[in-house]
């Protein structure tokens, strides 16, 4: 082998390595801090300030505040969408500054998540699976002098270290200790059908509308067998309390019914959802979302 050809597969594998240790620069950022003050800019800044290369997008800033189901939603919903390497950090972290652990999760399809290990990862744990999950090392992986700082994880640990690991200034590996492929967990209505009945949780409004998605996926709507037009009965509880019944048609699309009326229908993710065309079903009947909203679904007879 001549002394350029081993130069060219000295210098390939470097590249390699070099592309394996670091990931793709694109850090996603999602929160509940709303965006009337600094603190979204102070996170972005304080990665940049690392590398100047990263590219930095936002999920949403306007998760209700301290609402860790609704975090873990927003992930779930839109993980899939980013390529391997991605870097999400979610910061919905009432208990900061107390002995959660700040973590960074690694799923099975390639994407990480920095974020305190308090529930937010319950959604993407169960759907994606975890590869491996690491506890921060804060003595390695902190923004330099801020360690007098108890309140902004968000922008002392997790951006800074967010922002390290998607710049390949550390590898996953270096996020610090390995732990257990377990994680802080928030219980609810998993979707089911059982006896003729759905079963689920409403994860989520779709909030700008008031429609509310459900948990139960085109699959198990499919053993219920409903065609277009058949009546659905909708049954909603609160903490197992039924607070609202109704019937309504699956539909194709909103415009199967006239404007003001209910409908059932397939949303974008394909989960079971129920609206009113052109108002809003969260608010005309008082419905909320979340791990204590469940429904239960039947063919009306």
């Amino acid at each position: 082998m001549n002394k350029n050809l081993k130069t060219l597969i000295f210098t390939l594998a470097l590249l390699g390595i070099g592309t394996s240790f670091a990931q793709n620069k694109i850090i996603v950022y999602q929160s509940d801090f709303g965006l009337k003050d600094g603190a979204v800019s102070e996170m972005k800044g304080v990665a940049i300030g690392v590398s100047p290369d990263l590219k930095l997008y936002d999920l949403t800033h306007e998760i209700p505040n301290y609402n860790i189901w609704e975090a873990s939603y927003r992930l779930f919903q839109t993980i899939s969408y980013w390529p391997k390497g991605t870097v999400f950090v979610s910061v919905v972290d009432p208990g900061v500054g107390t002995s959660r652990k700040s973590v960074v999760l690694k799923t099975n399809t390639g994407q990480f998540i920095v974020t305190p290990d308090n529930g937010t990862l319950t959604l993407v744990a169960e759907t994606y699976g975890i590869a491996a999950i690491r506890e921060i090392d804060e003595t390695k992986n902190r923004r330099p002098a801020s360690g007098n700082s108890f309140t902004f994880h968000g922008r002392d640990v997790y951006s800074y270290t967010a922002a390290r690991l998607a710049a390949g200034v550390i590898t996953f590996e270096q996020v610090g200790p390995e732990l257990p492929k377990q994680v802080v967990t928030i219980p609810y209505q998993k979707s089911v059908f059982e006896n003729g009945t759905l079963k689920g949780t409403i994860d989520i409004h779709d909030i700008q509308y008031g429609n509310i998605w459900t948990d139960i996926d085109q699959n198990l709507v499919k053993k219920l067998n409903p065609k277009f037009g058949d009546m659905l009965h909708l049954k909603i509880f609160n903490r197992g309390v039924l607070v609202h019944e109704s019937d309504a048609p699956y539909s194709e699309t909103f415009g199967s019914v006239p404007q003001g009326k209910p409908l059932a229908y397939l949303n974008s993710l394909m989960q079971l959802s129920f609206a009113l065309n052109m108002a809003s079903f969260a608010d005309t009947y008082k419905i909320g979302s979340g791990s204590e909203w469940s429904v239960e679904v039947t063919k009306s007879r």
